[in-house]
């Protein structure tokens, strides 16, 4: 039987990713596979921000084999890909088992000019996934979706994706949760779900309140033993050493909770 860590995850980006941009006003040294173990939390998503980590991942991804499973990302922050980059994301995975899939961060957006709604087209992400057999096995692909997303004509996309992530982006939004997880599932029925967890309100650009960052931690709780979604993931590894309030609230309910049995 799995325990409720086995289902937890951290969101990635290398050190210091966002000492600047969001007004947290700290900076930050750690490293996504520190944090990891801060936090103890056995399970991240790899994502890449700002080009970084540079290309070529292998060493970088060297300590990334003590985790139990990872996700890599082949769109990172701000919808960046390349074919470069989605070719040697695949190769990586073939030389790290570990690795169980690859994830879209900020895929989707809303189209200008008869543009996609994603950053790959359907038939894109279709080709994406014909090179997913590797190594004996076969990868899964993750997308992020916003609820502020969950009215747009997702479903063709998110028909291909194995695993959606569903994120609140500023904290007064988390009021409705449960009508934006309803929603999630019904335009992603087929896909497997996981709650992102927010540690910073960076939609509005100040702390997380720890009541709030409780409120969802318990909701995602729930919905773990209920079955209703696989997994939550806490953002972000780049804030871990930052003495925040909600991000040391967010380690001691991990201690409290992770041990609990599922099923």
């Amino acid at each position: 039987m799995q325990t409720v860590r086995d289902r937890m995850w951290l969101w990635a980006h290398e050190a210091g990713s966002h000492d600047t941009e969001w007004a947290i006003g700290r900076t930050s040294r750690i490293t996504p596979v520190e944090a990891a173990y801060y936090m103890d939390v056995p399970n991240m998503i790899m994502v890449r921000y700002h080009d970084k980590p540079e290309m070529p991942f292998d060493q970088y991804a060297v300590p990334f084999r003590r985790l139990k499973q990872v996700f890599w990302s082949v769109v990172g922050g701000a919808g960046r890909s390349s074919d470069e980059e989605r070719r040697h994301v695949l190769e990586l995975a073939a030389r790290n088992p570990n690795i169980i899939g690859v994830f879209m961060d900020d895929f989707f957006r809303r189209p200008q000019d008869g543009g996609d709604l994603g950053v790959l087209s359907v038939e894109e992400l279709q080709s994406l996934r014909n090179h997913f057999e590797v190594a004996g096995r076969k990868l899964g692909l993750g997308v992020t979706l916003y609820t502020y997303q969950l009215d747009m004509p997702l479903e063709r996309h998110l028909a291909l994706c194995d695993w959606v992530s569903l994120w609140t982006w500023i904290e007064p939004d988390l009021m409705d949760l449960e009508a934006n997880m309803t929603r999630c599932e019904e335009i992603a029925p087929e896909s497997r779900k996981l709650l992102g967890l927010y540690m910073y309100d960076y939609g509005q650009r100040q702390t997380m309140p720890v009541e709030s960052m409780q409120m969802q931690c318990e909701t995602a709780l729930r919905w773990l033993h209920e079955g209703r979604i696989e997994g939550m993931i806490f953002l972000a590894t780049c804030i871990c050493d930052m003495e925040l309030e909600t991000v040391e609230w967010t380690r001691e309910w991990i201690a409290k909770v992770g041990d609990e049995m599922l099923g």
